[in-house]
């Protein structure tokens, strides 16, 4: 077992049961923060942005289901792991673990999509959200970063389970070129260790890049991540746009459409796609810093 998998709580979430990392204090003032992460990583990726937020009251972190720590479906396949399928766990954890009242979101990569989710269909409890390199709304294939277009397409077509179930190039390969500085051995580990096992196992890996809304498709996961760009739009609640250079997906007209929302601050740091992993205690600065502003 590694040192992460140490710190992490356990909690019966539905026929499963999901795991998280919990620092800081609920003696605390302010509203529980909740970090969210996406594929092909865990609440590993949020450690160094944990650790310098010090004193921004109860952080928790989740693993996704079927990702870190936290249960595999018991009868995978292609349909399975999919937005939908993440959004009903998520929800479940919410209810056991995060008491009632105001939470603050901090959503990266496929975090956001759930994160927004949340946020629309529980309004009321939203302090604030921050967000960094996610999906925000639909997207055409020409609003893909174009290096890694031939890429995705391949794991939406058959060829994917290949890619991803034998060859595991979502952690292998996708991770560490979206990342500026080069991980270590350990960390690598880390990353690796959900996904050791071939075959279903690394469906979560898989069923994520086929559920990007691109070109109208697929159409499930295209119908709730419109609906949160439009309640997103029409939210005024606090927002903080972390923004990354170069970046990867939050670039050209996304980024247009991101820095129009109202009532938001941006900060930028450096980073491709897995921001926590080159800039972690900037991005964990920069949240507590807003949040202390805001209130």
């Amino acid at each position: 077992m590694s040192t992460w998998s140490q710190q992490k709580h356990r909690t019966p979430v539905l026929d499963l049961s999901m795991t998280h990392v919990e620092m800081g204090s609920g003696a605390d003032t302010g509203a529980p923060v909740v970090l969210l992460h996406g594929n092909p990583t865990s609440s590993f990726l949020w450690r160094d942005v944990m650790v310098a937020m010090p004193n921004s009251g109860r952080l928790l972190a989740p693993d996704l289901i079927g990702m870190g720590d936290s249960a595999k479906l018991p009868d995978p396949g292609p349909a399975r792991y999919t937005l939908a399928d993440h959004a009903r766990y998520l929800d479940a954890w919410f209810d056991a673990v995060v008491p009632p009242g105001p939470v603050t979101l901090v959503l990266h990569d496929w975090g956001g999509p759930l994160g927004f989710r949340w946020a629309r269909l529980n309004a009321e409890r939203v302090h604030a959200i921050a967000y960094m390199e996610t999906v925000l709304r639909p997207m055409d294939w020409s609003e893909w970063p174009e290096p890694s277009t031939a890429i995705f397409q391949a794991l939406r077509s058959e060829a994917g389970e290949d890619m991803i179930l034998q060859k595991n190039i979502f952690v292998e390969r996708i991770l560490p070129g979206s990342i500026l500085r080069d991980l270590s051995e350990d960390e690598m580990a880390e990353y690796r260790r959900p996904f050791a096992t071939s075959d279903e196992d690394r469906r979560p890996t898989l069923t994520w890049p086929r559920q990007i809304p691109l070109g109208g498709e697929p159409a499930d996961s295209l119908a709730i991540i419109q609906a949160n760009w439009d309640w997103l739009r029409a939210w005024d609640g606090p927002k903080l746009l972390v923004d990354a250079d170069p970046g990867a997906i939050m670039k050209g007209t996304i980024l247009d459409d991101a820095r129009a929302l109202s009532n938001q601050t941006e900060v930028q740091v450096a980073g491709i796609h897995f921001i926590q992993e080159d800039s972690g205690a900037q991005i964990g600065e920069a949240v507590a810093d807003w949040l202390r502003k805001i209130g």
